[in-house]
């Protein structure tokens, strides 16, 4: 069996590519902030741990986004999914669903 943090020996070729993917500097960075947005959210009140919701950048991470209060909101995992992150979704606060 294999032990924390090591691939089992019949691992597929796709779960080697996600474990490389997700080990490179930048996504670690960008995971880190994900989880420092998280952490402050339930510091202020506004998240609380297990609750089934996200924390939504309304301008993405990815796009140059920051941790700041203006820019986060605590919105349903489902709907903060479905948007795609404003990016060829639903569009945010969109009633119709498809």
């Amino acid at each position: 069996m294999a032990k924390k943090g090591q691939l089992k020996k019949n691992a597929s070729k796709r779960t080697k590519q996600q474990r490389d993917y997700d080990s490179s500097p930048a996504v670690k960075k960008r995971r880190a902030m994900r989880n420092k947005a998280r952490r402050e959210a339930i510091r202020n009140g506004t998240a609380k741990k297990g609750d089934g919701k996200d924390i939504d950048h309304k301008k993405p991470l990815r796009s140059g986004g920051t941790n700041s209060e203006g820019n986060t909101r605590v919105r349903s995992r489902s709907s903060n999914r479905s948007d795609n992150g404003g990016k060829g979704g639903r569009p945010k606060g969109s009633k119709n669903k498809r």
